[in-house]
């Protein structure tokens, strides 16, 4: 059986939500920015890496994820409201990246970031949704894969460095390993499931 571990691959599609009335697209990559990622790290989502990496350079795929193959349900415990002063800088609230569907980087005590989308600013509270965008639904990717090679020991020593904190950048800056993908909440595309 083929080693699926530490490819380097780099994919273009459009993401839909797959529902019962129909089909919807919430995102699509360009040619020259594909989705890229290197296997084996949890990056991507699981069924989505597994069929990725089973499929040769130059063919087309089609991914039906269900709800929990892919952001699990809604939750509303994870609507949370917090207080103002959590959002404030020396004693002044942070009007600037504190508004209605901002998204807004987060951590909590353990050190683990995430992002949350703000839902309403009251004046003693910010209403914060910490579910992933797309979570309760099934998702439709259709692509295509432009690169599907084995990774040099450099580009994997690279990507540890960068998982480890060591670029300086976010997930899509600095390392080059989820790069040149644009996404409005998470920067690496939403089949780069484990980055948010």
């Amino acid at each position: 059986m083929e080693n699926k571990k530490n490819k380097v691959i780099a994919v273009s599609y459009r993401l839909y939500t797959n529902d019962e009335n129909g089909r919807h697209l919430v995102e699509e990559t360009k040619l020259a920015q594909p989705f890229s990622f290197i296997s084996g790290f949890g990056i991507a989502l699981d069924k989505f890496e597994e069929v990725v990496t089973a499929t040769p350079q130059g063919d087309e795929f089609s991914i039906l994820l269900t709800k929990d193959e892919a952001y699990g349900d809604y939750k509303e415990e994870f609507v949370l409201d917090l207080d103002r002063e959590t959002f404030s800088i020396n004693g002044h609230f942070d009007h600037e990246h504190i508004y209605k569907d901002a998204i807004v980087p987060l951590q909590n005590e353990q050190g683990d970031r995430f992002n949350g989308r703000v839902l309403e600013v009251g004046e003693e509270k910010v209403k914060i949704d910490l579910n992933h965008p797309l979570a309760g639904e099934t998702l439709l990717f259709e692509g295509r894969v432009l690169e599907n090679r084995a990774a040099t020991e450099d580009e994997v020593n690279r990507l540890v460095k960068h998982l480890a904190g060591g670029c300086g950048g976010q997930c899509g800056e600095g390392c080059g390993d989820c790069e040149g993908h644009d996404h409005h909440h998470d920067g690496c595309g939403c089949g780069c499931g484990h980055c948010h």
